[in-house]
């Protein structure tokens, strides 16, 4: 009876594993060992701030949600030792931004890979995914260059209405 139930318990972690993962952006498998409580409490906090789940769990469970999604099964390699887990929701760069970060402050932990958009890599894609911009900024960049043209239209058209105003006979 005791046994069932944990098969159950242990088939409903699966099943919320598996939905964080399809729901996420990116996933960024790390290894915290070596950070304090005070550190650990403050990379949660970041982590909060910027809609990042920051979560322990383990590595079997998360494995088998990985595989009943139809995750690549070298996240098996991420797997070993303890490990954390950063789901990004909203934006894919910022787990793997704020992990970059406190492994440059605290000069411990490390990240092991991860998944981005339902595809598997490993510590070096995701350093790379931490130095480009953030959701914010790469819309804010788009924004500012189809603004640019209308600008510059805006400007244009101006000057054309100017000089057809100067040229016109002053209404009486």
């Amino acid at each position: 009876m005791a046994n069932a139930k944990i098969i159950e318990m242990k088939a409903q972690q699966v099943a919320e594993v598996k939905e964080k993962i399809a729901k996420a952006q990116s996933v960024v498998v790390f290894d915290y060992r070596g950070l304090t409580v005070e550190e650990v409490t403050a990379l949660r906090n970041d982590m909060r701030k910027a809609g990042v789940e920051y979560v322990v769990l383990k590595n079997s469970i998360v494995e088998r949600a990985a595989r009943e999604d139809g995750i690549d099964e070298k996240l098996h390699d991420f797997l070993k030792g303890p490990s954390a887990f950063a789901f990004g929701y909203d934006d894919a760069v910022a787990p793997a931004k704020i992990l970059k970060e406190a492994i440059k402050k605290y000069k411990k932990c490390e990240m092991k890979g991860g998944i981005i958009n339902g595809v598997v890599s490993g510590a070096d894609a995701m350093d790379a995914l931490a130095d480009l911009p953030s959701r914010e900024v790469l819309i804010a960049r788009l924004l500012g260059s189809m603004m640019s043209p209308i600008s510059g239209l805006a400007i244009v058209l101006d000057q054309i209405a100017k000089q057809k105003g100067e040229g016109a006979p002053a209404a009486e």
